[in-house]
C-alpha cells in the first residue's frame, strides 16, 4: 500500500494554471526527490500535500495519505494530521523559527499541540529529540544563537518529534556549507531508516538527489517530464530537459588566462575579536576570535576564491575588506591605501570596491526602478556623471550583463532570480571598480541559472581584467571561476594555493574533509547525445 499517492494534481491561481496533472507515488521508507528549476512547481506540489496552498487556489485531483484524501479533509482534521502524520522542513530555518522562544520550547510545542502530556515531559522529549538530530547545545538557547546548520537541525527535530509517516523537506541544504550539508543529508537518511517514514525532498541540486534519493521526479513548467529510479534515470535520461539539468549541474566555464600586474589588495596579520556573554554573574567575558592573524594578497586581474564552513570568519573578513567593520590589529590596504583612515572608512578606497550579495532581491529597494538601483554606487565618485552621461553609464552596465535598455524602467520584482543577479552585477560594475567581492553570489540559484551567471562572470573576465574575491561554500563553483583558492577555518587561512592544485592534492586535513563532503554527480556517458 502506498504511503503517498498524488493523482492528476492540477492547480491554478487567479485563472493561471500552475500545476498540470502531477502524479507521484511513494512507499513507506522510500526517499523521493522532486527536482527542477525555480518556478517548475516543486514547492507548490509540497504545499498541496500539506494542504497549505494560498487563498484562492483552485485544485483538482487527489492526494492520498494512507488512503485518506488530503484535498477533501476538513481543516480541523488537517490540523491533527500536520505534525503528527506529515512533517515539513522549510528551506530557510530562521524564518520558520520563532525568534523570541527557545529552541526546546518550540520543539515541545509540537508535542503539546497533539498530545495531552505535562509540559515537563514535553520538554524532556524535546531535549531528547534535539540530541537525536545531533544538536549538542542547550534547549534553552534561542535561534539567533545557533549557526545555519544547527537551526536546520532544530526545524528537523520539530518536524519529526512525533515520528510522522511522511517528512517533506523543501530545499533543506541549499544555503548550507558542504560539511553541514553532508551531515544533514546523512541525518535525513538515518531518520528514514530508523522511523520507516517516507521522505519527499524538494531540491534543484542534482548532486544531492543522486546521493540520497531512491526515485527522482523531474518537473518543468508545472508538469512532470520524467520519473524513474535514481540509478536508472541518471544513466538513461530520456527527456532533453533532464539532460539539460544534468549538464548545468556539471557546467564548467572557460576562463581567460590570468594576467596579473602588481598587488591590488593586501591583508596583513588581521585580527578581529568579539566579546561573548559573561560566564555567570561575576564571571569574565571571554573573547571569540572571528579573524585570527589573517594574511593574503590579491593581484590586479586575479580571481581568488574563499571557502569555509559557516562561522569560519568569511563574512567578518568581507566586512573588514569593505571598510564596514574595523579590526583590532593588522591592516588592510587597496592599491597601497588603507581601507580605514584612523577609525573611519577611507572613502577614496571604498569607491574602488563593490560587492555582489547572495540574495539580490533583498539587496534592492523594491520601490525603485532598475535605472535608479544600478546608479546607486555613482554617488561615491568624486565627479559622478549626470544627465545623458549617467544614462549612458546605466545602459552600458545593463548591456555588459546581457540585459536590454528597456529593462532600466522596470521594477526588480519583474525579473527572475538570475536576471536580478545580473542587475546586481551591473550595479557593481557601473563605477568600474578595481575589486569585486562575490559573497555567495550563486548559492541560492538553481543549476541552470547558476550556469548562466557563471558564464556571465567568465565573459566579463574576457572583456576586462576583472579582479575579484569569490566567497562560496560550493566547491564546484569555486573550482571553475578562480585561479587561486584559500581555505578558511576558525578565523584562520589553513591552506591556500592554485585552485586546481588544492583540489587535486590538498595538504590540510580540513581541506580534505571539505572536498570529501562535497556531493558529486557520477560520471555519465550518454547513450543519446545531450541537447
Amino acid at each position: 500500500m502506498s504511503l503517498l499517492n498524488i493523482r492528476d494534481l492540477s492547480l491554478s491561481i487567479a485563472g493561471v494554471e500552475i500545476l498540470h496533472s502531477v502524479s507521484v507515488d511513494m512507499q513507506p521508507g522510500e526517499i523521493v526527490a522532486i527536482t527542477g528549476e525555480s518556478g517548475s512547481g516543486k514547492s507548490l506540489t509540497a504545499l498541496a500535500t500539506m494542504a497549505l496552498l494560498p487563498r484562492g487556489a483552485v485544485v483538482k485531483g487527489q492526494i492520498f495519505l494512507d488512503e485518506n484524501d488530503i484535498l477533501t479533509t476538513s481543516e480541523s482534521e488537517l490540523c491533527a494530521i500536520r505534525g503528527r502524520k506529515i512533517g515539513m522542513v522549510f528551506q530557510e530555518p530562521m524564518t520558520a523559527l520563532n525568534p523570541v522562544k527557545t529552541i526546546g520550547s518550540q520543539v515541545a510545542e509540537t508535542i503539546l499541540i497533539h498530545e495531552r502530556i505535562s509540559k515537563t515531559e514535553a520538554n524532556k522529549r524535546a531535549a531528547d529529540m534535539l540530541r537525536r538530530v545531533g544538536l549538542e547545545v542547550s534547549p534553552l538557547r534561542y535561534p539567533h544563537e545557533l549557526s545555519g546548520g544547527q537551526r536546520q537541525r532544530v526545524v528537523i527535530a520539530m518536524a519529526i518529534v512525533l515520528r510522522p509517516k511522511l517528512l517533506i523537506a523543501d530545499e533543506p541544504t541549499t544555503a548550507l556549507d558542504v560539511t553541514t550539508q553532508a551531515r544533514i543529508l546523512e541525518l535525513l537518511k538515518d531518520l528514514v531508516v530508523s522511523f520507516d517514514m517516507g521522505l519527499l525532498i524538494i531540491t534543484h541540486d542534482l548532486a544531492v538527489v543522486a546521493e540520497i534519493a531512491d526515485k527522482i521526479v523531474v518537473m518543468q513548467n508545472g508538469q512532470i517530464v520524467e520519473t524513474a529510479k535514481t540509478e536508472v534515470l541518471l544513466y538513461n535520461m530520456k527527456h532533453p530537459y533532464t539532460r539539460a539539468l544534468f549538464n548545468a549541474s556539471t557546467h564548467r566555464v572557460v576562463m581567460p588566462d590570468v594576467i596579473t600586474s602588481g598587488t591590488l589588495l593586501s591583508v596583513d596579520s588581521v585580527v578581529r575579536t568579539y566579546s561573548l556573554p559573561r560566564n555567570g554573574v561575576l564571571g569574565s567575558r571571554p573573547n571569540f576570535n572571528a579573524l585570527d592573524n589573517v594574511s593574503f594578497n590579491i593581484s590586479h586581474g586575479e580571481r581568488v576564491g574563499l571557502v569555509g564552513e559557516s562561522g569560519c570568519g568569511k563574512s567578518t573578513l568581507t566586512r573588514a575588506i569593505l571598510g564596514v567593520e574595523d579590526v583590532q590589529s593588522g591592516w588592510i590596504k587597496l592599491d597601497g591605501e588603507p581601507v580605514f583612515s584612523g577609525k573611519r572608512p577611507n572613502i577614496d578606497v571604498r569607491r574602488k570596491m563593490q560587492v555582489v550579495f547572495q540574495d539580490p532581491y533583498s539587496s534592492f529597494n523594491p520601490r525603485h526602478r532598475v535605472d535608479r538601483l544600478i546608479a546607486e554606487p555613482l554617488h561615491v565618485l568624486e565627479n559622478p556623471p549626470v544627465g545623458k552621461l549617467k544614462d549612458l553609464a546605466i545602459l552600458k552596465a545593463l548591456e555588459d550583463v546581457g540585459l536590454m535598455a528597456s529593462d532600466a524602467k522596470k521594477f526588480i520584482h519583474e525579473f527572475s532570480g538570475g536576471q536580478r543577479q545580473r542587475i546586481a552585477i551591473a550595479r557593481a560594475l557601473i563605477i568600474e571598480p578595481e575589486l569585486i567581492i562575490f559573497d555567495e553570489a550563486v548559492s541560492a540559484l538553481d543549476v541552470s541559472v547558476r550556469a548562466q551567471v557563471l558564464d556571465l562572470i567568465a565573459e566579463l573576465c574576457h572583456k576586462r581584467p576583472l579582479a575579484y574575491l569569490f566567497i562560496s561554500h560550493d566547491l564546484s563553483v569555486v573550482r571553475t571561476v578562480t585561479d587561486r583558492v584559500m581555505i578558511m577555518r576558525a578565523g584562520k587561512i589553513v591552506e591556500h594555493g592554485e585552485t586546481e592544485k588544492v583540489f587535486t592534492n590538498p595538504q590540510n586535513a580540513y581541506t580534505k574533509t571539505l572536498i570529501a563532503a562535497a556531493p558529486r554527480l557520477p560520471e555519465i556517458t550518454y547513450a543519446i547525445e545531450p541537447v
